[in-house]
């Protein structure tokens, strides 16, 4: 875990530094208030992604603290950060990707943590937040959620009925980029994420540019490549877990957990194909999530009780076990069922570790092309 972050969170061109001591969670938590402190109003608003909680932790949370949950649910970090520039989102926990955030976090959209109301930081990883902490200095604002990588799954039935001879091959990428590939797949169909940060690094690492370049021209060559597989892609999903264990699709570019998501549902539906999240040989696209408080959130006192909640050791270990996602929670790892701790495509071995691509986010001033040649894509012209 912590070596994902060795790899995913510093910036590109200057090596991770260290943060402070006094940023590590147990040593930036005070002593804990008697009581948890709530606000007046016992309201709870929480904006984050689809199928990333567990089945009972609203439920559990409202009962314990008497805090009504409102939760809502958005498709990618576009309509998120939306909301947020718009003002007045209403939100009071939100769940934004680190490497997209960090313009939000650089432009005062979220205030910091009353690390006094959280003791249960205390759980977390410290390496891990020190890595994290080369994004938010200081660890003043996030609080990890959860992690893994964008990558290729497929239907490995219908994938090698449609590839006929041809072996899968060692960078799996090759299957929704390459036209050797993605002709024969076209049958049974090709699925994309439909988000240009999720598609276009994959794209740019895949011609050999950087996934998070700012040169327009890498873009464009990215658009190039994109345009000769349009025409074998199905689907734009925002609801890919549905999609997949709908077999809407035989490939896809999705993210880890909700891939194993959906490979659990068709397991439960009886389902005799197999979903398999892939390894490429030259790497996934690294993420990671992590709870934010926005600025003008009304209920402060009742998010940083939830915080602190969910940063209990069961319940980190439950967001692994029932979610299929690894959790920045070091207390919680005992906790966690072994089939998950060592399914390979949860928590990851030191190679393919050392291969994810680093997360980031684009600059401001390729925004306009970067939407440009991902719409272009996506109408197919």
């Amino acid at each position: 875990m912590a070596a994902a972050f060795l790899v995913a969170c510093g910036k590109k061109e200057e090596p991770v530094v260290a943060a402070p001591a006094e940023s590590t969670p147990a040593a930036a938590a005070p002593a804990a208030p008697a009581g948890p402190i709530l606000d007046d109003e016992k309201v709870l608003n929480i904006y984050n992604w689809p199928d990333y909680i567990t089945e009972n932790m609203v439920a559990d949370f409202e009962k314990e603290f008497g805090i009504k949950v409102n939760y809502d649910t958005f498709e990618n970090n576009e309509a998120l950060h939306a909301k947020l520039v718009a003002g007045n989102s209403g939100y009071d926990i939100v769940v934004p990707t680190v490497g997209f955030s960090k313009k939000q976090l650089e432009a005062g959209l979220y205030q910091p943590l009353k690390k006094e109301q959280i003791p249960n930081l205390a759980n977390l990883d410290p390496e891990f937040m020190t890595k994290l902490a080369a994004i938010d200095e200081g660890n003043r604002h996030y609080v990890p959620w959860g992690w893994g990588f964008t990558t290729v799954g497929i239907n490995r039935q219908k994938v090698a009925a449609a590839l006929g001879t041809d072996a899968l091959p060692e960078n799996s990428w090759e299957l929704v980029f390459n036209p050797e590939y993605s002709r024969k797949l076209r049958s049974c169909g090709i699925l994309f994420l439909d988000s240009p940060t999720e598609i276009m690094p994959a794209a740019l690492h895949y011609i050999g540019k950087d996934a998070y370049s700012g040169n327009p021209d890498d873009l464009r060559a990215a658009g190039e490549m994109l345009a000769k597989i349009r025409p074998d892609v199905r689907l734009f999903s925002s609801t890919m877990i549905d999609d997949i264990a709908g077999g809407k699709g035989c490939a896809f570019i999705g993210w880890s957990g909700d891939i194993n998501i959906a490979k659990d549902r068709v397991n439960e539906m009886g389902g005799k194909d197999e979903i398999v999240p892939l390894l490429p040989s030259t790497g996934g696209v690294f993420f990671a999530d992590v709870m934010a408080i926005p600025a003008d959130a009304k209920h402060v006192n009742n998010a940083h009780a939830f915080i602190d909640f969910f940063l209990r050791a069961e319940n980190g270990a439950a967001m692994a076990n029932e979610v299929n996602y690894p959790t920045g929670n070091k207390a919680a790892m005992p906790l966690i069922d072994e089939a998950i701790k060592s399914n390979q495509t949860i928590f990851l071995d030191d190679a393919n570790m050392s291969r994810l691509i680093p997360s980031g986010g684009y600059p401001n001033e390729v925004s306009s092309v970067l939407n440009e040649v991902y719409n272009a894509f996506k109408r197919g012209r």
